[in-house]
């Protein structure tokens, strides 16, 4: 047995969501994608920054994602960048969530997109928006620990 099995390659990183959203929950799904989709993905050609998730008609839809059209192929093959794509879970996981972003006005964010024994999954989170004070402070305890950190190597 090696560690190959279950070790992952993360492809993209939306690094924002940390300091946007407070994250709650963090939930792993699979993607429903086209061919070229695939070998973009495994290239990194992915943008996370504008993504979300929703829940429509007891399924979970990833929006505005940005994959790259694969170059190597022709204009026929090949699929739109931003298109909606479906999430792959389970029902009693869909379900909880429905309940949780219907009722307290949760969002479903995409943290990460990464292959996992050569299928790729994504990370999302479950996150409540943070007010503008709440980032300065998120700026303020990042600073402090840089300071500590300065402080513990000079000494």
């Amino acid at each position: 047995m090696s560690d190959k099995n279950d070790s992952y390659k993360v492809v993209a990183d939306n690094r924002q969501a940390r300091f946007r959203y407070e994250i709650l929950e963090t939930y792993e799904a699979g993607i429903e994608l086209k061919g070229t989709e695939v070998k973009s993905i495994r290239e990194g050609k992915v943008n996370l920054q504008d993504g979300y998730a929703l829940m429509r008609n007891g399924e979970a839809w990833l929006l505005n994602v940005h994959i790259s059209p694969y170059q190597s192929s022709g204009d026929y093959f090949n699929h739109d960048p931003r298109r909606t794509r479906k999430l792959l879970l389970h029902k009693q996981e869909i379900r909880k969530l429905i309940g949780k972003v219907e009722q307290q006005g949760l969002t479903l964010v995409p943290l990460k997109m990464y292959l996992k024994r050569g299928l790729v999954k994504v990370s999302f989170a479950l996150a409540r928006g943070k007010k503008i004070h709440d980032k300065r402070e998120t700026i303020k305890e990042r600073q402090d620990k840089r300071d500590m950190a300065r402080a513990m190597k000079r000494s």
